[in-house]
């Protein structure tokens, strides 16, 4: 039962990711290219690349820095003001970059 319930909820979240905007992802990833640089090549090695990774990864990562399960003052203060449509959209628009 538990497997059920990862596998759905796993699925719920790539269909939220896939059903994302990209456009509306690449806008409000602005504010993201500070550190993560505007390609999504971050802009020093201690800032990580955030093109071409998966869009599932990349939105449970900043849902845990929302959150706060997952700790960092810079992140989590840019995470917690983001909806979860914002995230997805975000998500999507890195994913997308090669």
């Amino acid at each position: 039962m538990k497997k059920l319930i990862s596998v759905l909820a796993l699925a719920a979240l790539a269909g939220s990711v896939q059903a994302a905007d990209v456009a509306a992802g690449k806008a409000k990833s602005a504010t993201c290219a500070g550190c993560h640089g505007s390609n999504g090549i971050g802009i020093m090695d201690t800032y990580p690349n955030l093109a071409g990774q998966k869009a599932g990864y990349l939105a449970k990562q900043l849902k845990a820095f929302k959150d706060g399960t997952r700790a960092d003052p810079i992140m989590g203060s840019m995470a917690k003001p983001l909806s979860d449509a914002d995230i997805a959209n975000i998500a999507a628009y890195y994913a997308s970059l090669k």
